[in-house]
């Protein structure tokens, strides 16, 4: 299991939001390379890079960042926000993304997003953001009737293959992971013979263990964000925390 810190870009800066709230903001770095630098010295294996402008505004507005994150660093950046079309996923992945996570596009447009899994492979991710049960998307501003389990079931069934999934009332409150959920989204991913990756509320190592010690198969990687910016443990700690 990989732990990715998360690197989220707002206005060029490196920033954490708590619960989704755009209105609560705190800038961790004023360049998102020197956090991408940080979590690669202190051992990171790849890093989950999240560009809040364009999930907010419906296209990438940080590739530039992006390209200098993916130049500056050896390990694997997976990139989200803002890909609702093949032309923004073309340039994600040009700008040096290994990988791609679509979150709205997958709600308003799933044959878009069945069509760029048969296309890229296993570099197409289907991120599942969930308030009240029920997928949040447009920049966790607009909640439908979806539920986590039946887009992970109906999307892995036509060919994607990973997801990231996040509880949105937990996201950047340090206050724990939301595990009920956890198992209830990594048991229809194992099901489809998918795979899945966690976000959201992480705090401290024991955070990590907890999520370890209930993982499914199916469960690959943790990101974690806002412990890491606060100095709750390191990236090498909490990788060993999920190694166990």
């Amino acid at each position: 299991m990989i732990l990715f810190p998360a690197i989220d870009i707002r206005d060029g800066h490196a920033v954490r939001l708590v619960q989704g709230d755009y209105g609560r903001e705190t800038v961790y770095d004023d360049d998102p390379v020197e956090a991408a630098r940080r979590w690669v010295e202190q051992g990171a294996r790849a890093l989950h890079v999240v560009d809040l402008d364009g999930a907010r505004e419906g296209e990438p507005r940080n590739l530039d960042h992006v390209r200098r994150i993916a130049a500056g660093v050896d390990v694997p950046v997976q990139m989200g926000g803002g890909l609702r079309s093949p032309d923004a996923v073309a340039a994600a992945l040009e700008a040096g993304a290994e990988r791609v996570v679509l979150g709205t596009a997958a709600l308003a447009e799933p044959e878009l997003v069945v069509a760029l899994a048969a296309e890229h492979g296993p570099r197409i991710v289907v991120g599942v953001d969930a308030r009240h049960g029920h997928l949040a998307v447009e920049g966790w501003g607009r909640e439908t009737r979806a539920t986590p389990t039946s887009t992970i079931g109906h999307l892995a069934g036509r060919g994607v293959t990973r997801f990231v999934f996040t509880p949105v009332e937990v996201d950047g409150t340090l206050g724990g992971p939301g595990l009920d959920e956890l198992a209830e989204a990594s048991r229809a991913a194992g099901e489809a013979g998918a795979k899945l990756i966690y976000s959201g509320g992480v705090g401290s190592l024991d955070d990590l263990r907890a999520i370890r010690g209930g993982a499914s198969e199916s469960l690959e990687g943790v990101i974690v964000g806002r412990a890491l910016y606060e100095g709750r443990f390191t990236v090498a700690e909490g990788q060993r925390a999920l190694d166990g």
